[in-house]
């Protein structure tokens, strides 16, 4: 378990107590997500089935695996599964930390649904480029509510500690090949309406910027993502 998932519940207990209910969101390096062609299984017997499926694709041994899945697209005809998998060990230790905590686990759950909620109420096909601090950018589109498409963009987890200088070297054209390429893989391969709009949320200094260059390179909208009143001032905590 991670040492410092502990001392941060210890610190908020110290603060004052802890009582109440509580969602635990894994970071990335607590989770693998893989997709599969979805067996020809009954739904009561999926889970056990894809745990086999998977095996070879992760690095989490079978006996100490806990998975769970959501719908992928179909592709040439076939559906697909994305599945989720984590440590079953890992997981029941963080577990018992809350519980030991006197918190009330509502739900487990990934970034990638996290940051996906805060588009659960836009219309339409709608791209989120986000970021927790100092981990890998993510791309994800969410239609209606439901997560269509994710990607999570490797070696930009720095992109804070970049000026608007080295921001324009290069890293901002990258970054709008990556979002086009997620556009026309939801729009081309998934056969889906055109994105509505481009939204950002990242937790650095530059965020308007980014927003701003991003918006020259791209025919789609671009704006920076809108949060309710009370949390304008909190984006770089705007995944919990």
């Amino acid at each position: 378990i991670n040492d410092d998932f502990i001392s941060a519940l210890e610190s908020l207990h110290n603060v004052g107590g802890l009582s109440a209910g509580c969602e635990l969101i894994l970071s990335s390096k607590h989770y693998q997500i893989v997709q599969v062609d979805k067996p020809n299984l009954p739904d009561n017997e999926l889970l056990a089935g894809l745990k086999w499926q998977v095996k070879d694709l992760v690095t989490i041994p079978p006996e100490d695996m806990v998975l769970d899945y959501f719908d992928g697209p179909n592709l040439a005809g076939v559906d697909k599964l994305n599945v989720v998998c984590a440590q079953q060990s890992k997981i029941k230790n963080m577990v018992n930390a809350l519980h030991k905590e006197s918190l009330s686990l509502k739900s487990i759950s990934t970034e990638e649904f996290s940051f996906s909620h805060l588009l659960q109420n836009a219309e339409g096909a709608q791209l989120l480029i986000c970021q927790q601090p100092n981990e890998d950018v993510l791309i994800l589109i969410v239609r209606d509510g439901q997560l269509f498409s994710y990607r999570r963009l490797r070696g930009m987890a720095n992109i804070g500690s970049r000026s608007p200088d080295e921001l324009s070297m290069g890293l901002i054209d990258t970054l709008s090949v990556e979002i086009q390429k997620s556009i026309d893989f939801f729009e081309r391969q998934l056969k889906q309406p055109p994105v509505k709009n481009i939204n950002v949320l990242l937790p650095v200094e530059n965020e308007a910027f980014i927003a701003r260059k991003l918006a020259e390179n791209t025919h789609v909208s671009v704006e920076l993502l809108v949060l309710p009143d009370e949390y304008s001032n909190d984006r770089s905590y705007a995944a919990v």
